[in-house]
């Protein structure tokens, strides 16, 4: 009976010290986890830019960076007359400088303009009042030629980090990136543009298109690629138009949703 006493006894103050062990245990990784993993809020406003838009609209936007010559511009202004369609033109300084009309014949004909940085240059490896500098000095240049005051800002070669990102919104700007990117200015042909933009697997409702101007192929391209996204059932509208202006959040793959009341 003693025997029988004493290893109930054993088993007793085993379990005991198990689940002592493994209490400690947990508290230790939930120390750890605590101090060491960031669980996202998904209504936290992520330092990004707007990638895309969560809207139930079949609606898009098409956006072109424009930072090179204008050779192809009154074509490219001439089919979106044609196709009835109506897009972001993101400029530099630069070309703005260069090519006055053709700033202010966008305008005209209801496009909109977004700032691309006045001179083009990595923002990331500006100053803040470079990047400053960089934004408002456009800005000036756009308003005293069409009279508007740009709103959107697309960092010169998709560069930023949060100084740059917050530099832009502390300027009136909403950044934007872009999720369908067309690949033109690799210049595969106007085949390779027009797939990797029509079948991209982002090409979804609240998607951003990205395109340039001064490209081989944008200009041949562009055509079947407006046709092909109305065929799949989506319009074209502006930037503005497809984002939210208040009370939003930016999910961390750069989606941009409205927040639930």
């Amino acid at each position: 009976m003693r025997r029988k006493g004493r290893k109930s006894m054993m088993k007793i103050i085993c379990k005991i010290i198990l689940a002592v062990f493994l209490l400690g245990l947990s508290y230790f990784f939930g120390q750890v986890w605590k101090e060491n993993v960031h669980v996202i809020d998904p209504e936290e406003n992520k330092n990004l830019p707007i990638y895309c838009v969560d809207t139930k609209e079949k609606a898009v936007a098409l956006t072109f960076d424009v930072a090179w010559g204008n050779e192809d511009m009154d074509e490219i202004l001439d089919i979106l007359k044609k196709e009835k369609v109506k897009a972001t033109f993101f400029l530099t300084g630069e070309w703005v400088s260069k090519f006055p009309e053709d700033t202010k014949k966008i305008a005209r004909e209801g496009h909109e303009i977004g700032n691309h940085g006045d001179n083009h240059k990595h923002m990331t490896s500006l100053s803040r009042e470079e990047q400053k500098k960089e934004i408002r000095d456009l800005h000036e240049k756009v308003r005293l030629l069409t009279g508007k005051d740009m709103e959107l800002f697309r960092p010169p070669y998709g560069d930023y980090d949060d100084t740059v990102i917050t530099t832009a919104r502390e300027n009136g700007y909403e950044p934007i990136q872009w999720s369908v990117d067309s690949l033109d200015w690799k210049e595969y042909g106007r085949e390779a543009m027009i797939t990797q933009t029509v079948d991209n697997k982002n090409l979804t409702e609240g998607a951003i298109l990205l395109l340039h101007t001064g490209t081989l192929y944008t200009k041949e391209a562009l055509p079947e690629i407006l046709h092909r996204i109305k065929e799949k059932g989506y319009h074209f509208v502006l930037v503005s138009q497809l984002i939210y202006k208040s009370d939003f959040y930016i999910d961390f793959s750069g989606k941009q949703y409205k927040k639930s009341r």
